[in-house]
C-alpha cells in the first residue's frame, strides 16, 4: 500500500514582504513519479528548500511532512530523501568518485583526512557509484570528469544512503547532448527500480517516460496539478511559461510559436 512521501499543506513563504510560496499544498505518494514544471522564479527553489528542511513556513502557518514525520534531523531526512542540486557546490579536499559517494554518508560534500572511512562504507560508496554506471570513476578525481559523470557521482552520493526518494533540481543543466541522454536513461532505471523521482525543473525535455503527474507552478502558486495529457497541453504550458508552448508528448519536442 503506497503512503505519502511528501505531504505539504497550506504553506507559504514569504521574502521581502512578498510570497514566494503562496498557500501551496501537494501530496506525493512513494511511487509517484512527478514532475514540478515551472518558469525561473517561480517558486520551484523554495519549494526545494521546504521539502529539505532548509525553510520553514511562513508564521508557522501549514504543515510539512516527510513520510508522516513533521520534524527531522537533516542527516535522517537524507536517509529518506535524497536531493540533487546544479553542480555549484564547493568540494571538501580533492575527492575521487569514491570519495564522492561515501560522503552522502558523512553529510560532506567530499572527504577530508579527518573523517574515519570504515571497510563497510567503501563497499556502500561502490555499490552506488555501480547502481549509476559509475563504478570505473571510483579512483578518479572530480576535477578531471566530465560534467555528466560528475553528476553522476552526485546522484551515487544521494542513493548510498538507499533513501525512498530523489529530488532533482534542473538535473540536466550543464550536460551535453549525449551526457542528457545518458543522465535521462540513468533517471529511467532508477524509477523503474523502485525510487520515487521528483524532478522539479522548467526543462520540458526532463520529463522522462515514468514521470505521469505533472504541477504546474507558477508565481509561488500551484496552477494545475494532474497527468501529462491534462498539464503539457498547450493552452496550460503557454499560460505557464508566458508564452505559445507546443509540446509532442511523443517526441519531447518543444516549439514556442512567435508572432
Amino acid at each position: 500500500m503506497s503512503h505519502d512521501l511528501i505531504s505539504i499543506q497550506n504553506v507559504s513563504v514569504v521574502r521581502d514582504g512578498r510570497p514566494i510560496l503562496d498557500r501551496a499544498t501537494l501530496k506525493i505518494q512513494s511511487g509517484q513519479h512527478t514532475a514540478i514544471l515551472g518558469p525561473n522564479g517561480c517558486g520551484k527553489s523554495t519549494l526545494i528548500k521546504i521539502l529539505t528542511r532548509e525553510l520553514y513556513p511562513h508564521a508557522g502557518i501549514g504543515r510539512v511532512e516527510i513520510c508522516g514525520q513533521e520534524r527531522w534531523i537533516q542527516s535522517d531526512l537524507r536517509k529518506k530523501i535524497g536531493l540533487i542540486r546544479p553542480l555549484n557546490q564547493e568540494l571538501l579536499g580533492d575527492p575521487t568518485g569514491l570519495d564522492m559517494a561515501i560522503s552522502g554518508l558523512i553529510g560532506t560534500i567530499g572527504v577530508l583526512v579527518q573523517h574515519e572511512i570504515t571497510e563497510k562504507m567503501e563497499v556502500l560508496g561502490r555499490a552506488a557509484l555501480q547502481r549509476v554506471n559509475a563504478d570505473h570513476l571510483a579512483h578518479r578525481t572530480m576535477e578531471t570528469m566530465s560534467t555528466g559523470e560528475h553528476r553522476r557521482c552526485f546522484i551515487a552520493r544521494a542513493l548510498i544512503s538507499n533513501p525512498i526518494g530523489l529530488v532533482l533540481d534542473e538535473p540536466t543543466t550543464g550536460l551535453d547532448l549525449k551526457a542528457t541522454h545518458d543522465f535521462l536513461a540513468t533517471i529511467r532505471t532508477l524509477a523503474a527500480s523502485g525510487t520515487t523521482m521528483v524532478i522539479v525543473t522548467h526543462h520540458l525535455q526532463e520529463l522522462i517516460p515514468e514521470i505521469q503527474r505533472v504541477v504546474l507552478l507558477k508565481e509561488g502558486r500551484i496552477m494545475a496539478d494532474g497527468s501529462r495529457e491534462s498539464t503539457l497541453n498547450r493552452a496550460s504550458l503557454s499560460h505557464l511559461f508566458g508564452t505559445d508552448v507546443i509540446y509532442d508528448p511523443n517526441t519531447g519536442n518543444v516549439a514556442v510559436v512567435s508572432g
